[in-house]
């Protein structure tokens, strides 16, 4: 694509976009967190975005793009595939606008917001259920606009869509007085990002942008490395916001010329932000919403006594994952093993591997057992949650020591898959 062919946000349509969003979407609070300053001496703000009317800024393009709509697409009615929030987004405009629409679902989408989507659109929307990935959905979205006329609304690949997310922006500027050295922003497929990159363009183009995506779904920062577009043939959906397998050509487009860095964070990472903004601070956040105050850490030296903005851009989450949140975080921190310990079969040995063994404040988290009478020998899947992750070498060498050791299933993924 030529840089003359490259579409760029307008600031007079972002402006409109604000309009046409007023007393839909919510101006949402830019407020400093004490906690994050004091740790990196700077002033660290957050766009919370999370307390949008339907807990993300996606209401925000989903808005401005069906609003935009001709009467007669309005009246043959939209079509959208979404596992969450983009879906959550359409139903509500459907509602406001009085629009039919389809909203095509996986099947694993938790129910917690297959209910959202049902509650935010009534009787304006339909909620189909189709196949076991978004893409198997998004094929069958793309069936029913071709065989009945109707209107795809694109989650970040609309330029309508773009001006409506680039509204977070507008309003950020309008919030503070103070020069923003430093926006972070969740990369998905690259809709709220290239809007971004629009509006400080324009108005505060000293503003460095990072984008960040989780380390197992990495498609615009391969994109950007490769100077195209390019599909990921897996990718790791836990952080299902930010998780796509190809980013928009639009949003590609934008953001390999304005972007400042794009970085990627691992989930794991992720998963401790998480859990830390509940404790300390009290704010539930989905997994892509926590991911532009992950990057932090990785920027510490560079933003120390700058003002940076980071968009906590949705809380969605489903209560039913925080063991798995819990479990990724601990594992990121080296404080969950997981090992096949090898019991002689005899009375008195799994006391031995408890006292002798695991130090004081080791905690046996998981067990599985069967004793077999006709070996020397009985294997257990067992996993350990220490304290210090210094903790695991000695620990090892104690088990070789006195024959426990078996295997270390955390490095063998083919095995370690069955359990986490």
């Amino acid at each position: 694509m030529k840089t003359q062919d490259i579409y760029f946000p307008s600031l007079e349509n972002i402006k409109q976009a604000a309009l046409n969003l007023k007393d839909v979407a919510y101006v949402t609070p830019l407020i400093q967190n004490q906690n994050l300053s004091k740790e990196f001496q700077s002033t660290i703000l957050f766009k919370r975005e999370d307390l949008q009317v339907v807990r993300s800024y996606k209401i925000r393009g989903a808005y401005n793009k069906i609003s935009s709509l001709t009467l007669d697409e309005k009246q043959r009615g939209i079509v959208c595939a979404s596992a969450g929030n983009h879906a959550q987004g359409v139903a509500l405009s459907c509602k406001l606008l009085k629009i039919k629409g389809t909203i095509f679902m996986p099947l694993p989408t938790p129910n917690q917001k297959i209910d959202q989507v049902k509650m935010f659109g009534e009787d304006f929307v339909e909620v189909v259920i189709e196949g076991d990935t978004f893409d198997d959905a998004f094929n069958a979205a793309t069936l029913e606009c071709n065989s009945k006329n109707k209107t795809f609304i694109h989650p970040f690949n609309d330029e309508k869509v773009i001006e409506g997310q680039a509204t977070v922006g507008l309003e950020i500027l309008n919030q503070t007085t103070e020069k923003i050295d430093y926006l972070f922003v969740a990369v998905g497929g690259g809709g709220l990002s290239s809007g971004l990159c629009g509006v400080f363009k324009e108005l505060s183009p000293e503003t460095k942008i990072i984008g960040v995506e989780p380390e197992g779904a990495p498609s615009m920062l391969t994109s950007i490395k490769n100077k195209k577009v390019t599909a990921l043939e897996n990718i790791d959906s836990f952080v299902d916001g930010a998780a796509v397998k190809k980013v928009g050509d639009l949003n590609f487009a934008i953001c390999e010329q304005r972007l400042h860095d794009m970085i990627t964070v691992p989930e794991g990472k992720t998963c401790q932000t998480i859990l830390d903004l509940y404790n300390k601070d009290a704010i539930v956040v989905e997994p892509a919403g926590a991911l532009s105050i992950s990057a932090l850490d990785f920027f510490a030296d560079e933003i120390k006594g700058k003002n940076v903005v980071c968009i906590v851009s949705g809380s969605n989450n489903d209560i039913t994952r925080t063991a798995e949140i819990k479990e990724r975080a601990l594992l990121y921190a080296n404080l969950k093993h997981y090992f096949i310990i090898k019991f002689p079969q005899r009375a008195g040995a799994l006391k031995e591997f408890v006292a002798e063994i695991l130090g004081p404040s080791d905690d046996i988290t998981h067990f599985e057992y069967t004793k077999k009478s006709n070996r020397v020998n009985g294997s257990a899947v067992v996993g350990l949650e220490l304290k210090s992750a210094k903790d695991l070498e000695p620990l090892i060498v104690k088990m070789k020591e006195r024959n426990f050791f078996g295997v270390y299933l955390n490095d063998k993924p083919e095995l370690f898959d069955f359990l986490v």
